[in-house]
């Protein structure tokens, strides 16, 4: 399982949620460059259409494959009372002749983006991941090299952790605490809900920017 929550920023506010977040990380980022590929299932392969994602890992020396699929979210008054998403989530590394495999089982390409950002990789409680990116589509099929923003200004952020039927109460609370830092600059919420982007963000920024590391260290 895998608890989530997201949000939007302006790209002019980037930096200084990099800076807020190098301070309460406490760990360096990673470069985000990721190949994302959606697939779905043909008519032959059952009634009920299946959705798997291919994520080619273009930052790497070797660019490594993973296979994920995200399951159905938690539903029911537990679900209601917590701030974020919680959903199954499969996921399998896998070798470059992947895409080759899934069209001869019927599978189909519905749409593909490159996300090009930075990622934090963190413990508070739980193993946490803040992911910043540059959602892109691309011109020509596979054609990494040459993009356009879905959004143009806009950058997704994402946070999630692993969970299990048995903690996911405590890991929402440790994502939700760990949001309540990053309120300044932006809002998070369950994927699905729109709440746009934070209207006092630029003065939150111009602050951080300013101050430099002093008022996160």
């Amino acid at each position: 399982m895998e608890c989530v929550v997201q949000g939007v920023i302006e790209t002019q506010h980037v930096e200084a949620h990099e800076i807020l977040l190098q301070g309460l990380c406490g760990v360096h980022r990673e470069r985000l460059r990721i190949h994302e590929m959606c697939l779905k299932s043909g008519p032959n392969l059952g009634i009920v259409s299946s959705e798997v994602r291919l994520l080619c890992d273009l930052e790497q020396a070797e660019p490594a494959w993973t296979v994920r699929n995200v399951g159905g979210s938690m539903r029911g008054a537990g679900a209601d009372q917590i701030s974020v998403l919680v959903r199954t989530v499969v996921e399998s590394k896998a070798s470059k002749n992947v895409l080759r495999l899934f069209y001869a089982l019927g599978y189909k390409l519905d749409h593909e983006l490159l996300k090009v950002g930075f990622a934090f990789n963190f413990q508070r409680g739980t193993k946490i991941t803040v992911t910043v990116s540059s959602v892109n589509k691309m011109l020509k099929l596979h054609a990494t090299d040459e993009t356009v923003p879905v959004t143009p200004g806009i950058q997704l952020v994402e946070v999630t952790a692993p969970a299990t039927s048995e903690n996911y109460a405590e890991v929402a609370a440790a994502i939700s605490s760990f949001c309540e830092y990053l309120a300044p600059l932006l809002h998070l919420s369950k994927p699905g809900i729109s709440t746009g982007v934070v209207p006092t963000a630029a003065a939150a920024a111009a602050s951080l920017m300013s101050d430099g590391w002093g008022t996160i260290l």
